[in-house]
């Protein structure tokens, strides 16, 4: 969705595991918890994805096949949806575009296995993110029971 050109790296499968130090640096460094292990991480189906530029890991993020909360939108009948888990950028390289590259790549390779939706609990921080790659903010926010932190439900069809 976003025009910018992408920047050299490429996108790579990664592990729960791999996904664990850029989850605690990023999305635990400003919260209550230091848990970085979702129950979802080892459910059939599940993708963990990377964005590596000269050997480092600078963005990760997991892809949890999973419908939308009820009442949330409405999916086309027999189309499936993924949720978007632990989506994070390294804190020295944000704003050069890896998450948004990696937030495509991901979103290409749901929509080539045929998913309909997107969606994810996001951030109010990183809301103007997600807009700028597609998602709709979709009812009322709400305050996060782990991280404390205020978020909204944002969707995209494939």
């Amino acid at each position: 969705m976003n025009d910018a050109p992408r920047p050299a790296g490429e996108v790579v499968e990664l592990t729960a595991a791999d996904t664990h130090p850029l989850r605690l640096a990023v999305l635990r460094h400003d919260t209550p918890t230091r848990e970085v292990s979702f129950a979802e991480d080892d459910w059939p189906g599940v993708r963990h994805l990377g964005w590596r530029v000269e050997g480092q890991l600078v963005a990760v993020s997991t892809w949890v096949p999973r419908p939308p909360p009820a009442g949330v939108v409405e999916l086309s009948e027999g189309s499936p949806a993924v949720q978007l888990r632990g989506m994070a950028t390294a804190r020295s390289v944000q704003g050069r575009g890896f998450g948004g590259v990696l937030l495509e790549a991901g979103c290409a390779q749901m929509d080539a296995a045929a998913v309909g939706l997107v969606w994810a609990n996001a951030r109010d921080s990183a809301l103007a993110f997600y807009c700028d790659h597609g998602f709709t903010v979709v009812g009322a926010g709400f305050v996060d029971a782990n991280t404390r932190l205020p978020h909204h439900v944002i969707v995209r069809r494939l």
